[in-house]
This record gives structure tokens, C-alpha cells and sequence, in this order.
């Protein structure tokens, strides 16, 4: 069944001890991460699947999402929650074939609004938007203007999710843009605390919900 996509959205580190990843995902489920994206740049295929196994029951046992990054094919072996699409990661209409309907669909719109309208076409379950900030995980990245979170609301009954140099002190303009989700890395998983970081992240959803 998919769940709702809202608050934080956690994206893993690059971390090659599957017990230490591990370790730090639970902390961010304790703290109220609703989604976890397995995202591991450099793994092996045997040490991605190792760590999504074990990061999938994770999420199981929290009621949590588990998506993977880029990669249908390790999404559909790992029995994901679904998979999230870059521009350049495979055709969202056959991710959306493969995946079936019970399972998310993520896709990258970086600052571009017609990538939405494709995402939203081709069946995507949510839209993703960013970097809103500049972000020490993509440097280089293209930069979204917040505007854009409005303007995705009027035109798609989707949910929105923002990526990019996140943190606790700029995640209250973000959801008072209109992202239902904030994804993150750096903030939760480098954090001193994780637990609390990600249940700082938890709290001003839930705080921008009851202005609503």
C-alpha cells in the first residue's frame, strides 16, 4: 500500500558499514522520517542490496517508505516502497509499468515545471523540486526558486517535495512555500543528535500543518 509523502524525507549517506547505516536510520525513523531514500553512489551491487534489505525491513517495522535512488531495477529486487527518477534515470511511463499502481513514483523536476507536467503525466506519485539552496551533496546543482512550490500546487494534485541545503533553520520557509516534504541528508545524518535533528524536522511540518 503507499503511504502518505509528507515531513521529512530522509536520504541516506554514503555509508559502506551496512551496521553503522543501519544505525543511524533508525535514529531518523525515532525522530519521525516518514520516508527513507536508500541512496549509495559508491556500493557494490552486493553491498547495495545488503543494505537495502536491511534498510526495507527497517521501514517495515517503522511504517515508513522505503525508496530507492535512481535504479529501478535494485527498487523492484529490494521490493521497495518505490523508486525515485532523475531526468536522466529511465522512462518514468516504464518505471510506472514496472512499479504497478501500490507502489511510488517519484520524479526530479529540479527548477523546471514542464518536467512536472511530464512527471505528472507519465503517473509520477510525487514531485520533486531543487535545490532550493545550495547543498554540499550537489554543489553544482540548479537552483529552485521557492516560488515554484505555489505554482506546482495550482496546477498539480500531487504531492511536492523540496531537496537541497535543507536545514532546521530554513525548513519553516520551505514548508511555508508549499513542500509537503523536505528531503534531506546532511542535516539529519551529520547531525551531533540525529533522533532530534529529524524530529526537528518532524515538528515544524506539523507546525506549519496547524497554520494552515
Amino acid at each position: 500500500m503507499k503511504r502518505k509523502l509528507a515531513g521529512l524525507y530522509a536520504i541516506t549517506p554514503d555509508e559502506p558499514r551496512t551496521d553503522i547505516l543501519v544505525g543511524k536510520v533508525g535514529l531518523a525513523l525515532r525522530g519521525g522520517a516518514s520516508v527513507v531514500q536508500y541512496r549509495n553512489k559508491t556500493a557494490s551491487r552486493e553491498l547495495q542490496l545488503e543494505q537495502g534489505r536491511a534498510l526495507a525491513a527497517l521501514c517495515r517495522a517503522a511504517g515508513a517508505a522505503f525508496i530507492v535512488n535512481d535504479d529501478l531495477a535494485l527498487a523492484l529486487e529490494l521490493g521497495a516502497d518505490g523508486v525515485h527518477l532523475g531526468a536522466d534515470d529511465g522512462d518514468l511511463e516504464e518505471a510506472r509499468r514496472r512499479l504497478g499502481q501500490d507502489r511510488l513514483l517519484g520524479a526530479s523536476c529540479y527548477d523546471r515545471i514542464e518536467l512536472a507536467e511530464a512527471g505528472a503525466q507519465a503517473g509520477a506519485d510525487y514531485l520533486a523540486f531543487g535545490s532550493v539552496f545550495s547543498s554540499v551533496t550537489k554543489p553544482g546543482a540548479v537552483r529552485a526558486p521557492l516560488s515554484l512550490f505555489a505554482e506546482a500546487h495550482r496546477r498539480f494534485a500531487l504531492p511536492l517535495v523540496a531537496i537541497g541545503g535543507i536545514t532546521l533553520q530554513n525548513a519553516p520557509q520551505v514548508f511555508a512555500a508549499g513542500a509537503d516534504a523536505v528531503a534531506v541528508i546532511s542535516a539529519v545524518f551529520e547531525a551531533g543528535d540525529i533522533a532530534a535533528s529529524a524530529a526537528g524536522f518532524t515538528r515544524l511540518h506539523q507546525q506549519q500543518r496547524m497554520q494552515q
